[in-house]
């Protein structure tokens, strides 16, 4: 069983802001509708390489698209 990652997202609210779909998305940064449902749902952790992708499709930092919960 794979254990979700602490690292929340807000992919899905820019994603649907921007009036993309998961398969759009996904072909715009060279992976499958599968890994991008993997990430919104926060079961993945995308490569760091694939986060500077993701963020730049919507013009966002990673620090705004990405929250890692203080300890």
């Amino acid at each position: 069983m794979v254990k979700p990652t602490r690292v929340t997202n807000s992919i899905r609210a820019l994603r649907e802001t921007a009036g993309l779909t998961q398969a759009d998305l996904a072909g715009r940064v060279g992976v499958t509708r599968q890994t991008l449902i993997a990430i919104e749902a926060g079961r993945y952790s995308p490569t760091l390489e694939l986060a500077f992708q993701l963020s730049r499709v919507f013009g966002v930092g990673l620090d705004d698209m990405f929250q890692y919960p203080e300890e």
